[in-house]
């Protein structure tokens, strides 16, 4: 039994903190009498000799330490403290995803470092001036020695204000200005007001009916998913509830899955909420900037927050709508470090709030699709197109035969390419392969170029020159010659974006053509420079991947092209043809938006293939109908719920050694746990062979398969393989889970790393 010692009245309040580590407990520090902590405070502790930022879950007179070994919290921030729905909301993903508690609270913290965080986070809402500060500014814009740039700042004040932009844009003398004036009191803040008029979109009847359905469920927790087909105006949707949930005082958070939707989505929201009040949330901005926003949405003043993922942990105090664009996205799933999906704990924050939340998506996730089936879900429809003109392009499967493409390009697609040409329209070229070409390969004895460190071919790059691992980074020059046999006759296997560039540059000298994969937009503003050029018409034909397939709005193109998609139906994820329909969907999506019609050309070998069928008709309801069964057939997700034990090591042997073990403790668990605890299942049913029998209606207890290698079975010098265990009930599964985590850490194995993944995508 652990002691427990009460600290002296002189050493003051113990803190018990969560520390972003991966330990199952919180540490103890002692509160100094100046500093003020509460339960969700902000800390800066030392650990282990080393600074750290944490949480403070709790504050008592107790500790399971002796006092002679407290020492006293470092700093205190002087940050908004973590709202307990926030902190309820981390401790459910601690529980759901078996993550250690302290892991989970730090994704809701904003980033925290050396500098003031106060003065980082003040710049916040717009600044007017006071009565004493017009009268202030207005004297010393006539004194002799006030300079152009002072005077043009008072004018620009006394006239407009300062806006938040305003503020952020100003040079260091303005801004030395700006501190002093509120120093002394000539500016206040003042919260935007949002203009509810301006700005608002027409909605059609479709579109009305979705908005209507959602105000009438103002404070309460209703989960809606949105069906609209590509370009059906689900933005319009989203902001005009935005509107008219600002309007009510609330905030609204919209999470997108792509942090290269941002931009695109902040421009929609400056023409429909003019003057809102906006915060904007995802990796790639900056700490500072990242600090500003968490600030603006913590404080209540960010009327409206725009983030990726890890945004569903912002705390938001007014929060009373949850808007969650492309549902289906995998890219709301986080796959290391704790692996939550953002669009389940959102709704898990929806109805502790007890607010409604908004799925959108054109090709909802299975998961959801079978929700709205069972009525878990509101289900809404919008079938046609927001622009009055616009149809849904007419989708075409071109089959023809492998050698008479030209490096992988159909004369058919060839010719529509230079049809749009001739018009002065755009076409857009889809293959989610980047680089030259995927492999090189010897004609003579049929050697490809491998990675040393990874289970993958190291793909030809032709700027610069170079053989690359697209998992580790490894990089090597091309070989000139077959390391096996000597051959120099090596030739490109396959396509990627970049030789489909130098193809339809050579094809086509004088289109401007562009490429926008991960290589080319490594610098900060490439993609918009692009995305500003597409939508000047300044590009003829676009090159890209994935990238370019969800939520962009490019008017001109009338033509999308797509090759190597058929690469997708042979992978062993069970997820693979409902991803593959959702892309291809996605980016057929991109042709047609304005009043030209658009066609879309498939290039495949298996053009009687359902899901090629399904998606020629444009029925995302007969081909998820189709995998649905599959998926019921086959005992798998969303009607048996499925977890995995993912391990690494750069020992093989040890790996599945650790594995092995690893099942043969769950077997225990449940052998051990019987029937009275819904564990129960004979041990004779774990074979590798008997699996087909068991469905929803038969299967009981948890199901623990043998060890496999993962899918990418080796990478960065690391083996890699999984057990996944599936469960006829999630509550089973849970209990389970809980069990076989706890007792983990008993199976001794060196140099294994592993993970749970609950519900992995």
């Amino acid at each position: 039994m652990t002691e427990t010692f009460f600290v002296p009245e002189s050493k003051g309040k113990i803190a018990h903190v969560a520390l972003p580590v991966p330990i199952n407990h919180g540490f103890d520090y002692t509160i100094a009498p100046d500093q003020s902590v509460t339960r969700g405070t902000l800390v800066e502790v030392l650990l282990s000799g080393r600074r750290c930022h944490g949480v403070v879950m709790e504050v008592s007179d107790h500790s399971d330490l002796p006092p002679e070994k407290l020492i006293p919290l470092k700093k205190v921030h002087s940050l908004p403290p973590l709202p307990e729905d926030v902190l309820r909301m981390t401790a459910f993903v601690a529980d759901y995803y078996r993550a250690e508690p302290g892991m989970a609270t730090d994704l809701a913290l904003p980033p925290l470092f050396d500098k003031n965080v106060a003065v980082l986070a003040r710049d916040v809402l717009p600044l007017s001036p006071t009565k004493e500060g017009r009268a202030a500014l207005s004297a010393l814009r006539e004194q002799k020695r006030a300079s152009l740039v002072l005077r043009a700042l008072i004018d620009r004040t006394l006239s407009e204000g300062l806006s938040i932009d305003a503020q952020q844009t100003a040079t260091a003398t303005q801004k030395r200005y700006i501190k002093t004036w509120r120093d002394n009191g000539w500016l206040t803040e003042t919260p935007n007001e949002l203009n509810v008029e301006g700005g608002a979109y027409p909605l059609f009847d479709e579109q009305q009916h979705v908005v209507d359905a959602v105000i009438s469920s103002w404070g309460t927790f209703k989960t809606f998913l949105l069906q609209g087909i590509t370009g059906s105006g689900k933005t319009e949707v989203y902001l005009s509830l935005a509107r008219h949930a600002i309007a009510q005082g609330m905030q609204v958070l919209i999470l997108l899955p792509e942090i290269l939707l941002t931009p695109q989505f902040e421009q929609r929201i400056a023409a429909a909420l003019p003057n809102v009040t906006l915060a904007v949330l995802h990796s790639a901005l900056g700490h500072g900037d990242r600090l500003r926003s968490w600030y603006r949405a913590a404080t209540g003043r960010a009327q409206l927050v725009l983030g990726t993922r890890l945004s569903v942990f912002t705390a938001m105090p007014n929060l009373g709508l949850i808007v969650v664009d492309e549902e289906h996205d995998p890219s709301f799933k986080q796959n290391d470090g704790v692996r939550y999906h953002a669009r389940d704990v959102a709704i898990w924050r929806a109805k502790e709030r007890n607010i409604p939340i908004l799925l959108g998506s054109a090709t909802p996730s299975l998961e959801s699709y079978r929700h709205a089936q069972r009525h878990r879900y509101a289900h809404y429809r919008i079938s046609r197109r927001a622009h009055e003109e616009a149809k849904l392009p007419a989708i075409s499967l071109v089959t023809e035969d492998y050698y008479r493409l030209k490096e992988g390009l159909s004369t058919a697609l060839m010719n529509a390419i230079k049809m749009r040409l001739l018009r002065g329209e755009q076409s857009l070229i889809f293959i989610n392969r980047r680089g030259f070409s995927p492999s090189i390969k010897c004609t003579s004895c049929g050697w490809e170029a491998t990675c040393p460190h990874c289970s993958v071919r190291l793909v030809l790059h032709r700027s610069p020159p170079s053989l690359r691992c697209h998992q580790c980074d490894y990089a090597v020059s091309v070989t000139r010659a077959c390391p096996d046999c000597g051959n120099i006759d090596l030739i490109p296997k396959g396509f990627g974006t970049q030789r489909l560039e130098q193809t339809l540059k050579a094809t086509f000298p004088e289109a401007r053509i562009a490429r926008i994969d991960r290589d080319s937009t490594r610098r900060k503003s490439a993609f918009r420079a692009i995305r500003t050029d597409v939508e000047n018409r300044a590009i003829d034909i676009l090159i890209g991947t994935q990238m370019l397939a969800k939520g962009h709005d490019f008017s001109m193109i009338t033509l999308v092209g797509v090759l190597g998609a058929d690469n997708a139906l042979f992978c062993a994820d069970f997820r693979a043809t409902e991803r593959l329909f959702a892309l291809l969907h996605q980016v057929s999506g991109r042709a047609g938006r304005g009043n030209l019609e658009g066609e879309v050309m498939i290039q495949t070998a298996f053009p009687d293939h359902p899901m090629y069928q399904a998606l020629k008709r444009h029925a995302f309801d007969d081909y998820a109908e189709i995998l649905l069964a599959e998926r019921k057939a086959l005992s798998l997700p969303p009607y048996v719920p499925i977890a995995y034990l993912e391990a690494e090591s750069e020992d093989e042997e040890a790996l599945f050694a650790f594995l092995n073990r690893a099942r043969q403790l769950g077997l225990e668990i449940i052998k051990n746990k019987g029937a009275s605890q819904h564990f129960a299942l004979p041990l004779e049913k774990n074979t590798p062979d008997d699996t087909t029998s068991l469905s929803p209606k038969n299967f009981q207890g948890v199901e623990i398969f043998y060890p496999m290698a993962a899918t990418l079975a080796k990478r960065a010098d690391f083996f890699r393989a999984q057990i996944m265990m599936r469960s006829g009930e999630r509550a089973q599964l849970q209990s389970f889970l809980r069990l076989f985590s706890e007792a983990l850490p008993d199976v001794k194995v060196r140099n294994v790393r592993y993970a749970l993944n609950v519900d992995p995508m």
